[in-house]
């Protein structure tokens, strides 16, 4: 099993399908990456050179921001938005959805289960 940035990524999926189990890195970056490498896009991971591993490793710590690196960065901005007090950051502190979802019915990933409202009848 390999390990990139801190994540064992598994073994029998094609390259660039197993480098998108690193958080920061999707699709077009694993593309990318296999292209500057120089592996071909039908190649496993178990038949990866540890030369070849290497040069991943290299490629994506030199020219990609990712896992907690990223994490942190991500979270630094919504800390920075919550600290300014603007309408973003506002939607952040209450837990609402942050880009313009409607509130009155659905958002429940945000605002957790419904709670029932005492005395209301139908």
């Amino acid at each position: 099993m390999a390990r990139i940035a801190g994540v064992n990524i598994p073994t029998n999926k094609r390259v660039v399908i197993a480098l998108q189990y690193i958080h920061g890195i999707g699709q077009k970056f694993a593309k990318d990456i296999t292209e500057k490498v120089g592996i071909p896009a039908e190649r496993r991971v178990n038949e990866l050179t540890d030369a070849e591993v290497i040069q991943i490793r290299e490629t994506i710590d030199r020219d990609y921001v990712v896992e907690g690196d990223l994490r942190r960065n991500v979270a630094m901005n919504i800390k920075r938005l919550m600290d300014l007090g603007n309408y973003r950051g506002l939607r952040h502190r209450k837990g609402l959805p942050v880009r313009g979802q409607r509130t009155h019915t659905n958002a429940r990933t945000r605002k957790g289960p419904a709670k029932p409202i005492a005395g209301k009848k139908k």
